[in-house]
């Protein structure tokens, strides 16, 4: 998923220990085989590449994280969309052969294709359309939240009674470490990708954050996120990196992008009234902002 994952339990025998692993390891594979958008014979690819033409049959289990991101996409009002794989690499590809931007015109023409609401799901077939033709859909801001909280349900059915599960820097806990404490999580500094400005202690959590201290481009001077808003096709701006905590991998790295992309006052107003999640902002002046729950010093 172009992601790398990382998994630490807590055992007392190292070989059972890694053969638990490597369950999970292979859990993730067949995850990334039926989400990746880089192999045209995965249930992703296979949606997108009916897109306007027919309704495609996918699993059980991709039907339904369609469904669940969808809900999302609800409660967001469109901030999360899995249907931003419309848009064209060409608009936005963050590499460092881009030196201009993109005019705003050009950017909300090439977004109208984003709408989860052009998503079709039939259940009792098992089937999901896109109603237009150049719609793509991609888990990029979900998948490795569900893959990580996969692997980590096969190491607990495992009887794995602790251990991280970290999915490029989202992460999912279960049970303490060997001293009997909570696990502790840093939070990546927004400015240094490789420096951590605070942490907590936490356990059975997961903790996501989105920020763009990793990729992003730089023009005129000005650094300017990988985040896109789906309404504008443009960047966001004005926050520089959110963090979620939730008890669900998926849900706090479904959570993370939208927040960003709705602001500071709608993003906290709108985790205040989500029961089990809370958040972390920093703006582009590295001033912090918490939700209504969390106290952080």
């Amino acid at each position: 998923m172009g992601n790398n994952f990382e998994i630490s339990v807590v055992a007392s025998n190292e070989a059972w220990a890694f053969e638990k692993i490597e369950l999970a390891i292979k859990e993730l594979q067949r995850i990334e085989k039926l989400l990746t958008t880089y192999n045209d014979q995965s249930e992703t690819n296979q949606i997108n590449l009916n897109a306007g033409i027919k309704p495609v049959m996918v699993s059980l289990e991709t039907l339904q994280l369609i469904q669940r991101s969808i809900r999302i996409s609800e409660i967001t009002q469109g901030a999360f969309d899995i249907s931003y794989g419309s848009v064209d690499k060409s608009l936005w590809n963050f590499d460092t052969k881009m030196t201009s931007l993109p005019d705003a015109a050009t950017a909300k023409k090439m977004v109208r294709l984003i709408n989860y609401r052009n998503i079709e799901i039939n259940v009792s077939d098992s089937t999901v359309f896109l109603r237009e033709k150049g719609m793509r859909i991609g888990f990029g801001g979900i998948g490795k939240g569900y893959a990580a909280e996969r692997a980590k349900y096969i190491l607990k059915n495992e009887s794995m009674e602790a251990g991280i599960v970290n999915a490029s820097g989202d992460l999912t806990t279960w049970g303490l470490q060997p001293d009997g404490t909570a696990w502790t999580i840093g939070i990546v500094h927004p400015n240094f990708a490789d420096t951590i400005f605070s942490y907590m202690n936490v356990t059975d959590m997961a903790v996501a954050t989105s920020g763009n201290y990793e990729k992003f481009i730089m023009i005129g001077g000005k650094k300017y996120s990988h985040t896109i808003n789906p309404r504008t096709g443009l960047p966001v701006t004005g926050i520089k990196s959110v963090t979620i905590i939730s008890p669900n991998a998926e849900i706090a790295d479904a959570m993370a992008t939208p927040v960003t992309i709705m602001g500071i006052e709608a993003g906290l107003a709108m985790i205040n009234q989500i029961k089990q999640i809370e958040a972390i902002i920093i703006d582009d002046d590295n001033n912090l902002y918490t939700s209504s729950n969390l106290h952080f010093k």
